[in-house]
């Protein structure tokens, strides 16, 4: 055991702790990565406001990046001082979701209860999304990772492991957008402006960004949007289906917010498809009358981190990235400590943000 600081969830919504924590060394087909840099998601967030309830106490945070520092037995193609990136696609390798080529939905579960976090005293701490990246280092499974060049700077890299996967794989791999489609990316915010430079990557003729903030409709511009309309104007799907003549082929939402799940369909072209991505809190339901859709040959599909195959994309991702095709620092809103965690949180809770990193060096 090591002992290492984390931020701890102890109370859903109250603010995250600085706690000495205790961490086992890797196991059979495990590492250990010393972090480098771990952004906040609007899913650790949820988490912690205890939208989706769970275990405390946790350790959340789940898009990280470091160092490799430790290697457990039946590791292969890992090594000490190797630069990773760290995701929390767990995946078993076996089940028949992996099998068939869909690792995102592994249906072997992982009790986070039992896996190598403790508290200070040797107490239960749950390591939250198999990663448990709000600390100084993690021990995680070798499918989680994938090795990066050592020069990739390590807070845009970071950002490989959830937002930036989660929202051009939503395109490319979910809607799979051909050349010359029309996307509507409802939510600006960080998934939503990876979502956007997938349409950008893919080829789509119209990309129409909606949101509820000026500002962020003219980000989303700078990431490769054509359009921007506001989500508070009357029956925003007339003015988005305006700037492409047309309804969409595929419409993205990146909010876990009903208003926006329910108007996704007014959005669509005949055939289209909603790809739900945002994920609203437990419970909550929204409302459709599906024999319009069923009429019209539209669709509704979830799409879970972007439906990636970590070690295929993320590759491929980092290729664009260098090539100045996908941008990564960009992304990035402000860098703060550890101990500046409940800031960086508020920060993003605001809207205005995003990305927030946190830097451990």
């Amino acid at each position: 055991m090591s002992t290492i600081k984390a931020a701890v969830c102890h109370e859903f919504g109250a603010p995250l702790t600085i706690d000495d924590v205790q961490l086992r060394g890797p196991e059979m087909g495990e590492i250990e990565v010393t972090l480098d840099a771990v952004a906040i998601c609007h899913s650790d967030i949820t988490f912690i406001d205890g939208g989706w309830g769970g275990s405390l106490p946790a350790v959340y945070g789940h898009e990280a990046a470091g160092i490799v520092s430790n290697v457990g037995t039946g590791v292969v193609g890992l090594s000490e001082g190797d630069s990773v990136v760290v995701t929390l696609i767990r995946a078993c390798g076996n089940c028949s979701s992996c099998a068939e080529g869909a690792p995102t939905l592994c249906s072997t579960p992982y009790d986070g209860d039992h896996g190598p976090l403790k508290t200070a005293d040797g107490g239960k701490l749950h390591q939250a999304m198999a990663c448990g990246a709000f600390a100084e280092k993690v021990v995680v499974d070798q499918r989680q990772v994938v090795k990066i060049a050592p020069d990739i700077p390590k807070d845009a890299a970071a950002l490989l492991a959830c937002g930036v996967i989660t929202g051009v794989g939503a395109v490319i791999n979910a809607a799979e957008l051909r050349a010359g489609q029309d996307v509507v990316v409802i939510g600006a915010g960080g998934v939503g402006l990876n979502a956007i430079q997938g349409a950008r990557i893919a080829g789509a003729r119209r990309i129409v960004a909606v949101d509820m903030s000026e500002e962020k409709l003219e980000i989303a511009k700078s990431f490769g949007a054509t359009d921007g309309v506001l989500a508070t104007v009357e029956k925003p799907w007339r003015a988005a289906k305006a700037a492409m003549g047309r309804g969409a082929d595929a419409v993205i939402v990146t909010v876990g917010a009903i208003p926006a799940y329910e108007q996704a369909p007014q959005y669509l072209a005949y055939g289209g498809q909603v790809i739900m991505v945002g994920m609203p809190h437990s419970g909550a339901k929204a409302v459709y009358e599906p024999v319009n859709m069923a009429a019209v040959g539209q669709g509704m599909k979830g799409s879970k981190m972007g439906d990636v195959v970590i070690q295929r994309d993320i590759p491929w991702m980092v290729d664009m990235y260098g090539q100045g095709r996908l941008k990564l620092d960009e992304l990035i809103s402000g860098r703060w400590t550890l101990d500046q965690i409940n800031e960086a949180i508020a920060d993003t809770k605001s809207g205005s943000a995003k990305r927030n990193v946190i830097m451990f060096s």
